[in-house]
């Protein structure tokens, strides 16, 4: 059997242009996971499972709304309502698992395929050290399906960061991932580009010998996504660069975008 779930090893990039200039990278691992094939996984893998404890596992609830209803039919409901339907075809998720029981996802992103392969859209899940998640929902232009190719906007809807505000458009660019995934965002204000957050990796097989040595070269990995944000954040104060006041969440934890959309700001 041919499996479609695969793990990615390589880097994460952050760069932020103004008022200071402040750049990092960190390696990292994801796993890119087929819906369809979690149980399976978890029956065939010694090091991996889903919805309980493992070296790393999955579990459904650290997604979506968090209830108990099926990620697929969460998913499912939510392209509906941008009116895409993709029929039986794969709904194929990138996240990080979690590590010793532990995971925090910046971002994680719902790759929609139609049941021939073509991409049909992407539910980026934002999720924010306060314990906030939003989703937008967008959908992929016709002439870019067939590619896998990515190239979406969507107006900043989650205070993710006290250093930005949140008049700003997200640009998403890159492709589908295969033997390589490459997703660059930009944040954009009426300045022009303000961030620049890069996630860049090669394709490894879902097998025990290559999650045991990814396990084992990043450990605790999750953990240190947590530390290095807050990391991070120290040093950006240190540098002076103002906090702004959050505001109150929005009133829907999503974005439902029915056609793309490109960045307006900036332009």
């Amino acid at each position: 059997m041919t499996w479609a779930s695969a793990l990615y090893r390589g880097e994460v990039m952050h760069q932020r242009l103004r008022p200071k200039a402040h750049r990092f990278s960190y390696r990292v691992f994801w796993l890119l996971l087929d819906l369809e094939e979690l149980d399976g996984l978890d029956r065939r893998l010694r090091l991996f499972s889903h919805n309980r404890f493992n070296l790393l596992s999955f579990h459904d609830r650290d997604h979506g709304d968090g209830s108990t209803t099926a990620l697929r039919s969460q998913v499912e409901a939510l392209l509906g309502r941008a009116r895409i339907d993709i029929g039986q075809g794969p709904v194929r998720l990138l996240t990080m698992p979690r590590v010793l029981g532990y995971v925090f996802n910046p971002i994680s992103v719902f790759y929609c395929h139609h049941l021939d392969g073509r991409l049909a859209a992407l539910v980026y899940e934002v999720t924010s050290t306060f314990g906030v998640r939003h989703a937008y929902v967008i959908p992929v232009p016709e002439g870019h399906q067939a590619a896998g190719r990515i190239r979406q906007g969507a107006a900043k809807a989650l205070y993710v960061s006290p250093f930005m505000g949140m008049a700003m458009d997200y640009e998403f660019r890159g492709h589908a991932p295969r033997e390589r995934l490459d997703l660059t965002i930009m944040g954009r204000d009426a300045e022009g580009p303000l961030l620049t957050a890069a996630m860049a990796a090669e394709r490894r097989p879902m097998e025990d010998r290559d999650l045991l040595s990814a396990a084992i070269a990043l450990p605790l990995l999750t953990l240190k996504v947590t530390a290095a944000i807050h990391w991070e954040a120290l040093k950006l104060w240190l540098k002076g660069v103002g906090m702004t006041r959050q505001p109150a969440p929005a009133a829907e934890a999503v974005t439902i975008q029915s056609r793309p959309r490109e960045s307006r700001l900036g332009r």
